[in-house]
């Protein structure tokens, strides 16, 4: 029997929607799990190292998963590990669609990056970034 072939979603293309008063953005269709899927749970990470500023990474769970197998690998004696564990712990969130597939950005996350109004959802191919527009 052939192993099961992981569908992996590739989020290409940037897009500008505008972010409600609850701090909604709606994601790209295209970007959107199939509703066989199930319920998708996003992790967004204040990603402070640009040089254009703060913006959001989106992690979809298979790159979540991937990046906690990078980190457990490292050598348990290596300060490194803590350190990215207590980083992307601190400053991340989980974010699920909701049923017209939007996430909501949490508030000290929007003040961060400074999303107000409007953002650009940029793809990165294994997961995407959202972005004050004028930054971007």
């Amino acid at each position: 029997m052939p192993d099961a072939v992981v569908k992996e979603r590739t989020y290409n293309g940037c897009y500008r929607h505008k972010v409600d008063v609850k701090r909604r953005v709606p994601v790209p269709f295209r970007w959107r799990p199939e509703e066989s899927d199930g319920p998708v749970e996003f992790t967004l990470i204040t990603w402070p190292k640009h040089q254009a500023g703060i913006c959001l990474r989106v992690l979809p769970p298979d790159q979540l998963a991937k990046l906690r197998a990078a980190i457990d690998a490292m050598p348990n004696n290596d300060p490194n590990k803590s350190v990215l564990k207590r980083s992307i712990g601190t400053s991340s969130a989980q974010a699920k669609l909701d049923s017209v597939g939007r996430i909501t950005i949490p508030d000290e996350m929007a003040e961060a990056a400074d999303i107000t109004n409007e953002a650009v959802l940029a793809g990165m191919m294994d997961r995407f970034e959202i972005w004050n527009p004028k930054r971007y």
